[in-house]
């Protein structure tokens, strides 16, 4: 185990897969509400050789856990954004902090789907969504800016998700 900003991480041992496991995923990854027998049917694998892989799939964590994608812009959610974030290293290292506090700290913003630490001229990269460009205006000025520990940022907005 290795410790990462003060957490404890499970160092991961890879896991080896075969071409029936990669069909297997590929069916689940188009589609993750696909049945065993769907998968099968697409895959030409019998079904018990499809339910016992993605048991083996699940055990060794390959399989994370399932998910759906939404249709944003029927929730409201009609803007997303890039957030480059250029952390005050030297604040969080006055304050005991990492990066990782920092960007604990961004997730809490309700509009934010994902904080990711990145290396370059960037220190993180938040995506989020929001309604309108006034949501956006204040999550940037009324919130982002002022959470401590947050030098600057730079927004690319999504004008086509792909």
């Amino acid at each position: 185990m290795d410790q990462q900003g003060g957490i404890l991480v499970k160092k991961k041992q890879i896991v080896n897969l075969d071409d029936k496991d990669i069909k297997i995923l590929e069916e689940l990854k188009a589609n993750s509400d696909y049945t065993t027998r769907q998968i099968a049917k697409k895959t030409l694998l019998p079904v018990t050789t499809v339910h016992n892989r993605v048991q083996k799939l699940k055990r060794e964590g390959v399989i994370k856990h399932y998910t759906i994608e939404v249709d944003n812009t029927l929730l409201g959610k009609n803007i997303s954004a890039y957030i480059l974030v250029s952390a005050d290293l030297k604040y969080l290292k006055e304050k005991h902090k990492s990066q990782y506090d920092l960007a604990k700290e961004i997730k809490k913003l309700n509009c934010t789907e994902k904080v990711d630490i990145v290396t370059g001229g960037t220190d993180l990269i938040v995506f989020l969504r929001v309604a309108n460009i006034q949501e956006l205006d204040e999550i940037l000025l009324s919130k982002m800016q002022l959470i401590d520990g947050v030098a600057n940022s730079r927004t690319l907005v999504v004008l086509n998700e792909g």
